[in-house]
């Protein structure tokens, strides 16, 4: 009998969760539906979450009632189907002890909480502060989704 094969864990940062709310199509909705269809797991840091409420709903403060509501029912509902792997927000004193790991003083919590819950993949179109340098402090494979998905097509070669 074959063993079931075990899901990619996927960290996605708030940029593209929330392109992949906001985007008709690409990479990033892509992304989004292998979670939301359970062939990836989605590990979501507290820290992302809190980030990318903030940015859909100042965004959907922008756009007329119905499609603004829409908006936010939409990220309720991909948040149902995913069923996330939450991970806690890092301690303040750790938070601040792991300053130098990455240049951007608000990507500390976000790069602490992946070190954390160890995924498959950190996924991220900020490619100028969770650098390859990064990737090796802390031991992660950092990628945007144009990477991931070159990198999961080789399987299907």
């Amino acid at each position: 009998m074959t063993q079931p094969l075990r899901k990619i864990r996927l960290f996605l940062d708030s940029n593209v969760i929330t392109g992949g709310i906001i985007a008709p199509w690409g990479l990033d909705k892509a992304t989004l539906s292998l979670c939301a269809t359970k062939v990836c797991k989605l590990v979501l840091a507290v820290a992302v979450r809190d980030e990318v409420d903030e940015n859909l709903l100042l965004r959907a403060a922008r756009l007329p009632s119905p499609y603004g509501d829409r908006l936010m029912e939409e990220y309720g509902r991909l948040l149902s189907l995913t069923d996330p792997e939450m991970v806690p927000r890092p301690k303040e004193y750790l938070v601040n002890s792991s300053r130098l790991l990455i240049r951007q003083a608000a990507d500390v919590p976000v790069l602490l909480s992946a070190v954390a819950s160890r995924p498959d993949w950190l996924l991220t179109h900020n490619t100028k502060h969770f650098t390859k340098a990064v990737a090796h402090r802390a031991s992660l494979r950092i990628a945007t989704p144009a990477e991931f998905f070159r990198a999961l097509s080789t399987l299907f070669r």
